[in-house]
């Protein structure tokens, strides 16, 4: 069955590194998918990006987890708790691939973690996957932005 596109997903990526944000937008245009992307470098400003989004809901979120300020653990945390955003996915990308970290990202409510690989080709070829698979292929609340 051919994936059903959304009309246009609203993206928000906490990621402080220039490189793996532009990485994103890479994977957006490959996976054929018609996206507002909006970039926050830190847990705070990814907080303040998604209340910017609150009035249309942002459709996916996807955080680094070692953002400097506030991290992504503490972010995390604040979307999960907030009504607002607790259906919204939340797909941590981070490098850490430690246990302590990835059971507290799921406890705190993450719909997902991946460790970033190394390599570009491969790094592209997992936000592709991850993009696609909730972009085009999961069922999501109704009354969410740009879902149908």
């Amino acid at each position: 069955m051919p994936p059903t596109k959304h009309a246009t997903a609203t993206l928000v990526v906490i990621e402080d590194s220039d490189e793996d944000f532009d990485t994103v937008k890479q994977a957006v245009k490959r996976a054929g998918i018609t996206a507002d992307v909006f970039r926050a470098a830190t847990g705070v400003d990814g907080l303040t990006v998604l209340r910017a989004q609150a009035s249309t809901g942002p459709t996916l979120v996807l955080m680094d987890l070692n953002t400097p300020g506030t991290d992504g653990r503490e972010a995390l945390a604040a979307i999960k708790s907030d009504p607002a955003f607790k259906s919204v996915p939340v797909v941590v990308l981070s490098t850490s691939g430690n246990q302590r970290d990835i059971g507290f990202c799921y406890a705190a409510g993450a719909n997902a973690y991946h460790v970033k690989p190394v390599q570009y080709p491969q790094h592209l070829a997992v936000l592709v996957d991850v993009l696609t698979y909730w972009l085009s292929r999961v069922m999501l609340p109704a009354g969410e932005a740009s879902r149908s």
